[in-house]
Parts: C-alpha cells; structure tokens; sequence
C-alpha cells in the first residue's frame, strides 16, 4: 500500500507540475514584444486592414483571458493549433520535426551516457593518480565549453571532410535505401558529437562523484579483502549501489532528448525540435512555441516520474 500512495503521489505531482508548465509557458511567450502580426510591419504592402484580418483569423484579437481559455479547450481535445507561419497542424510540424531531431540527440546522448559512464568509473577507481587528474580536466574541460562555440570549432576542424550543415545532401537525386542512409550518417556525426561531448563531462563528473562515495563504504574494502578482482568489485557492488544519482541524470537527459538543442541544431541548420522553436521565436509563433514547450515539458516530466518510480525500485526506503 505504501508503494502505491507513492506512485499515486509521484502522478499527481506530475500532471500539475505539466499545468503549471502549459500555463506559464502561455503567459511568457506574449510577454514578448510584438506578435506574428505585428512583424508583417516590415512589409511594404501590410496594410492596416489586412494586420486587423490576421488578428482575427488567429484569434489575436481577443484579450489575453480568452486566448488562454480557448488554448485550455483545445488541449483538452488533443489540438495544438495551426502554425502562423505555415498555416500547418502544430501537431503535423512537431511530428515532422521530433522524427528529424531524435536520431541525433539520441545518438549524442548515448555516446555520453557510455563514455561518460565509464570515464567517470575510470576515474573514481584511479582516484590520486594522473589518470584521475587527466579524466577529471577533461570532462571538465568539455563540460564548460559553450555548446555553440564547440559545435563551431568542429566545423572548422572538419569542413572538407564532413558535412556541416543540413540533414541530407540536397543534391544526392533519388538515393537508394544504403546510400540514403550513409548520407544520413554522415549528416549527423558533427551534430551529434557536439552534443555528446558536451554532456559527457557531466556524465563522467556525477558517476565518479557516486562511485567515490561508495567506494569507501565497508562492504567495498570487504570485497578487496576477499581478493576479488577490480571489474567484478565495480560491476557487482560499486556500480549497482552508486545508481540513484546516475538513474537521475540519464532520466533527464532522456527528456532533454524530445526537446533537441535549440543551440546545436541552429549551428549545424538541422531541421529538428531546436531549430523550429528558434524560427517561432523570430516570428512570435505563439501557437509554434506552445506547442514545442508543451512536448519538452511532457518528456522531461514524465522521464522524471520514471526516475522517481527507479528510485523506489532500487531503493524502497524511499517514501517521498
């Protein structure tokens, strides 16, 4: 029963940190100055009769309260509204963009989810020796790089060599299935790479952070004692009692990964998640924008509640 008042609370807790999310969300993009009508401004032949007809047509005309009502109702009934700019189903554009964005967010993430695993073990179990001090700088190192200036250096490293820019070679007419697919991957290797050693360094720091508490405990010096081998004393015992932290950081960046990144796919033009809420910010996309936020908020919530479910799973002391 006390497992299932847990779940129960962790749900609840869920659905409204995502209606406070909507809502604020809502209220912060008409923060904004300007609207996606007011920018037809710098338009030569945007008379004033046709900004009043677009106000209307995209309910901009109303107050603010009525706006977030009939955002509310269409929710409600699985409508995300129609994009300003293209006048397309916001689901329609997301679904689009979500299958474009995830092969390279995924495969980012992943290589820091295993390099960093392991780096930041290596470095844990080699605790005061250079290998410790070299894992250490690096990650730090990568860590604190900003995200669009690596992805910039690995432009210029590897301009001529690969592709930096766009998701397919536009001119590449009627590819087979293979060739299709090692266009794709050629694409996506300087995107995906920008990502993964950015969250790399963090990786390595919280796994070796846990690791080094665990380490220490007394059924650790035990298993040395017994003469067990280094591979088997961090598999069997180390690793497996150090997962709280690690199971948080890779639930967030699993969430992260639905969002994109905005910064990495403006820099490689990937037309992903990222890449379409900075164009809806430029042409105050309210219906663009809510939409993207809605789905970053879902995923990132719902891959905390997992987390939070994890956590009772490898430890039931956990009550709240």
């Amino acid at each position: 029963m006390r497992g299932t008042d847990y779940v129960l609370k962790r749900i609840a807790f869920a659905i409204v940190t995502v209606f406070v999310a909507v809502s604020i969300n809502f209220v912060l993009f008409r923060l904004a100055p300007g609207t996606a009508v007011s920018n037809l401004s710098r338009v030569p032949h945007a008379t004033q009769q046709l900004r009043h007809a677009l106000e209307k047509q995209f309910g901009l005309d109303k107050s603010k309260g009525e706006q977030y009502v009939i955002f509310l109702k269409q929710l409600v009934h699985g409508n995300l509204g129609i994009s300003y700019e293209n006048e397309q189903p916001v689901a329609t554009n997301l679904r689009i963009e979500l299958i474009n964005t995830l092969p390279m967010v995924t495969l980012g993430t992943v290589f820091s989810i295993l390099i960093g695993t392991l780096t930041g073990v290596i470095a844990a179990w080699r605790r005061g020796t250079p290998t410790e001090a070299v894992t250490v700088s690096s990650a730090l190192g990568f860590y604190s790089m900003p995200t669009h200036w690596l992805g910039l250096m690995l432009i210029i490293i590897f301009a001529g060599t690969l592709p930096t820019g766009g998701m397919t070679n536009e001119f590449l007419l009627n590819p087979g299935f293979w060739q299709h697919l090692k266009d794709l991957g050629s694409h996506v290797l300087l995107p995906s790479l920008t990502l993964g050693l950015v969250l790399y360094g963090e990786y390595t720091l919280i796994v070796r952070s846990a690791m080094l508490e665990t380490l220490g405990e007394d059924y650790i010096l035990t298993a040395r004692a017994k003469g067990l081998k280094p591979w088997t004393i961090i598999r069997k015992h180390a690793l497996r009692n150090a997962m709280l932290p690690i199971t948080t950081l890779v639930a967030l960046s699993l969430g992260y990964v639905v969002a994109g990144a905005i910064l990495i796919e403006t820099v490689f033009s990937w037309p992903g998640i990222g890449r379409a809420v900075y164009e809806a910010v430029l042409q105050r996309d309210y219906p663009m924008l809510q939409g993207a936020f809605l789905l970053l908020t879902i995923s990132v919530v719902v891959c905390n509640l997992i987390a939070d479910l994890l956590y009772f799973k490898l430890d039931p002391r956990i009550t709240t």
